[in-house]
């Protein structure tokens, strides 16, 4: 085949990927999760502490027609969810929905993004805190739907019922917390909430 009739070809199998990518991302709505396998420096300490990929998450909110995500990053702020995809970890991102989705109705879903613009702003929380001053990913949606809905997506945890034992995560503990290490706080994760039973897939890439 001429090289010509190969560009062609790779260019309608990039287009296609691109065409399904932006019909799922259509199909997402207001209040969705989104999680990722993030590329910052602390990922792979937060993988390892939770056994599990994803160490990074957002709520989707559709503003002006698009989806963003509402993210805890350096601050809270909204990232277009193909900006927000092209961050992770090969692109590859899973967005899961209330398992009853029929709870969130139009002005539901209002109230989400009304409850989450309240955090719009706030820097994040190096080390995982669990007061408003500053706030991380995870924190930010499960406050979100607890707080609208009375939905405690996930499971909260102390610090020191994760996997503390790599050097990696070790290394990240002495370089946030030094001695003074808050083993009773409570955290949670973007596995405890991935892996809970109120939420369903509703797309993966």
């Amino acid at each position: 085949m001429k090289q010509s009739a190969w560009t062609r070809v790779a260019l309608v199998a990039a287009l296609s990927t691109l065409s399904l990518a932006a019909c799922a991302a259509s199909d997402l709505q207001t209040g969705d999760l989104v999680f990722q396998q993030s590329r910052s420096a602390q990922s792979l300490a937060i993988q390892q502490a939770t056994h599990s990929p994803y160490s990074h998450m957002g709520m989707i909110v559709t503003r002006q027609g698009r989806p963003y995500v509402l993210e805890a990053a350096a601050r809270v702020s909204y990232t277009p969810l193909d900006q927000w995809v092209a961050q992770g970890e090969g692109g590859q991102y899973v967005a899961k929905r209330l398992r009853d989705a029929s709870m969130l109705t139009p002005e539901v879903r209002e109230q989400l993004a009304a409850a989450g613009a309240s955090y719009v702003g706030k820097p994040y929380d190096l080390v995982f805190a669990w007061s408003d001053d500053k706030i991380y990913c995870s924190e930010l949606v499960w406050k979100i739907y607890q707080r609208t809905l009375g939905i405690q997506i996930g499971e909260l945890a102390p610090l020191k019922r994760f996997d503390l034992s790599s050097p990696a995560v070790q290394a990240k503990m002495q370089e946030r917390y030094g001695k003074n290490i808050p083993w009773d706080e409570p955290i949670i994760s973007p596995a405890a909430m991935y892996e809970s039973d109120l939420l369903a897939t509703v797309d993966e890439q």
